[in-house]
């Protein structure tokens, strides 16, 4: 079936994700988006990282799918891919991780992936059983707006958010369907290349942030490249949402035990999340 041909019904506006990202906006609050490599070390050790970021603040946890061919990751993410598929990790594994968290937490969960392992699980098959589980939403790397109206479609009837990524070098028209496409909230890519860390955010950025704006009404949350707490401080006058990961792998890539990593993570995390709390707000300079 056609993408385009395919009806697409609307996900509920009362998702855990929306509801969190009305809750901010309420508060006049930066959010924080933290994005682990779900089973790295394993997935025992994922739950406990969860479990921290969501203490420490952390208004969604992105669990990312370990994947052999991570091409749009840089290389902390990338070793930690590896070293979850090592371990066993398998995107069935991680959807029973889901629900072992949603037992003990109410944090918001987004599946981070390529396409792939949903393909190879069958698109359904995946939609029904991360609904189950506990599961917000799910972004999926490597699939277009322009390619993913069935997986929309079918996240949709079972009241999960689809993000999309939107790019530096994505033109005006193309960010409207983003934003047509997206629920939830739309990722923003800070700069082109692979994920990682770095110690300054773009130039362009607010011109590129400003475009969003003009292209949806969905919260924003910027990322790649965003590690620092003077950075995160900075997106408040700018974004919703900081998205912070590669920062976070590394902390678990250092870590000489589970449990080290464990409060490391969380440690780098509440400190982001101050930062987000205590630097500009846009809301206030709106006002």
């Amino acid at each position: 079936m056609p993408a385009n041909s395919t009806a697409i019904p609307q996900t509920p506006a009362t998702t855990r994700i929306a509801r969190r990202f009305a809750e901010l906006r309420g508060r006049r609050e930066m959010g924080l988006v933290a994005f682990i490599t779900a089973g790295d070390p394993s997935l025992a050790a994922t739950e406990s990282f969860v479990l921290g970021l969501a203490e420490a603040g952390a208004d969604v946890v992105e669990l990312g799918v370990p994947f052999s061919d991570p091409l749009a990751d840089g290389p902390a993410i990338q070793r930690s891919s590896e070293r979850a598929l090592r371990a066993g990790a398998t995107l069935g594994g991680v959807l029973d991780l889901v629900a072992s968290i949603r037992r003990k937490s109410d944090v918001a969960l987004v599946l981070f992936s390529y396409y792939n392992p949903v393909l190879q699980m069958g698109v359904e098959r995946f939609a029904a059983r991360a609904s189950a589980a506990g599961a917000d939403g799910s972004l999926i790397t490597d699939l277009t707006p322009e390619e993913a109206g069935e997986y929309r479609a079918v996240m949709a009837r079972h009241g999960l958010d689809t993000i999309f990524l939107a790019a530096p070098t994505s033109p005006d028209e193309r960010l409207v369907r983003i934003g047509e496409a997206s629920s939830g909230f739309v990722y923003v890519i800070s700069r082109t290349g692979v994920t990682g860390t770095k110690e300054t955010l773009p130039e362009d950025l607010p011109a590129l942030v400003r475009r969003v704006r003009r292209a949806t009404l969905l919260p924003i949350a910027v990322g790649f490249g965003i590690s620092l707490p003077g950075q995160v401080s900075v997106l408040g006058g700018l974004a919703d949402a900081a998205v912070v990961g590669s920062a976070l792998v590394e902390e678990i890539e250092r870590a000489a035990t589970p449990e080290a990593a464990r409060l490391a993570v969380t440690e780098r995390a509440r400190t982001l999340k101050q930062a987000g709390l205590h630097g500009m707000s846009r809301r206030e300079r709106e006002t």
